[in-house]
C-alpha cells in the first residue's frame, strides 16, 4: 500500500473535505456520544457486558485492519475496507444497546452510501484521460505507439475506486515509446463501452476493464470476456502487469526490439 497517503495531514484534509469521509467520520464519532449517554441509563448487566463486547470489537477490528493493511495494494481499497468493518462492529455493539439505535445508524449510513461515495485518484501517472474518439485516432495514426494499453473505467463503480490507483502508478514504470497507458470515463461516454465490448450495467464485475491494443487491434484484455465462469479477483498493480507481460514490454524496449 502507498505509504504516502498515510501522511496525517493528508489524511485529515481529505476527512475534512471530502463528504464521503467526513460523514462517516461524524457517523462513528457520534457513538461516543451516545455511548457516555446510555452509560446512565442502561443496567450494570448491560453495561458490563457492552464494555467486554467493546474491548472485543476493538481486537478484531484492529486484527482485520492489520491484515489489510498488508494485503491490500491501493489506500482506497484499505480504507473502503477499514469503513466496511468499522459499521459492522458498530452496529454489532448498538444492538447490545437498543435495537432503535441500530436503526437509526442503518439510516444513516444508507443515506450516506445514496448521497456520496468514495473519492478515487485524481492523478493520471503518465496515462492520458481520452474520449473514444481521440483513441479512435491514437489507435489508427501510425506514428504512435505501437501498444496501447487503455483503461475502461467510470465513477459509479465501487471497483473502478478502489483501483483507480493501479493503473497510473504502472503508467509511471512501464510507459514508453513503444507502450502508452490511456483512460476512457464510461460514465462520460458510454456508447464507447458497447464498441470495445463492455457492460458497465448490471455485471459489475467488467469494470474496471482494460484492453492492450498493437497498432489498432486488440490482443489481450482483462477480465476476459467469459469473466463470469471464474470469479474476477481484485485488481492490482501485479496482477495486470502479469497479464498483460508488461516487464517483457519494457525489456523488448530497452533492448530495442
Amino acid at each position: 500500500m502507498d505509504k504516502k497517503r498515510s501522511n496525517p495531514m493528508e489524511w485529515l484534509n481529505q476527512m475534512v473535505g471530502e463528504p464521503y469521509y467526513f460523514f462517516h467520520f461524524l457517523s462513528f464519532f457520534s457513538y461516543f456520544i451516545v455511548r457516555s449517554s446510555a452509560s446512565n441509563v442502561l443496567s450494570p448487566q448491560i453495561t458490563q457486558l457492552l464494555f467486554y463486547r467493546e474491548i472485543q470489537a476493538v481486537l478484531a477490528f484492529f486484527m482485520l485492519i492489520a491484515y489489510k493493511m498488508a494485503r491490500e495494494e491501493t489506500w482506497e481499497a484499505f480504507i473502503a475496507d477499514t469503513l466496511f468493518f468499522g459499521k459492522i462492529f458498530l452496529i454489532a455493539l448498538t444492538l447490545i444497546m437498543d435495537y432503535h439505535l441500530t436503526l437509526w445508524y442503518l439510516v444513516v449510513f444508507s443515506v450516506i452510501y445514496v448521497l456520496t461515495q468514495q473519492p478515487p485518484y485524481e492523478e493520471l501517472g503518465s496515462a492520458s484521460k481520452l474520449t473514444p474518439l481521440q483513441l479512435e485516432a491514437l489507435l489508427t495514426e501510425g506514428n504512435t505507439s505501437r501498444f496501447w494499453l487503455v483503461e475502461f473505467r467510470a465513477s459509479f463503480s465501487s471497483s473502478c475506486r478502489r483501483a483507480s490507483r493501479c493503473f497510473p502508478e504502472l503508467s509511471i514504470t512501464y510507459s514508453n515509446k513503444n507502450l502508452s497507458f490511456g483512460i476512457v470515463d464510461l460514465g462520460l461516454f458510454p456508447n464507447a463501452a458497447e464498441k470495445f465490448g463492455i457492460s458497465p450495467g448490471g455485471s459489475m464485475g467488467q469494470l474496471p476493464t482494460y484492453i492492450l491494443f498493437e497498432n489498432a487491434i486488440e490482443v489481450s484484455r482483462f477480465p476476459e470476456f467469459n469473466f463470469e465462469a471464474t470469479p474476477t479477483p481484485p485488481i492490482t498493480k501485479r496482477l495486470l502487469a502479469r497479464h498483460f507481460e508488461l516487464d517483457r514490454h519494457l525489456l523488448e524496449y530497452v533492448n530495442g526490439k
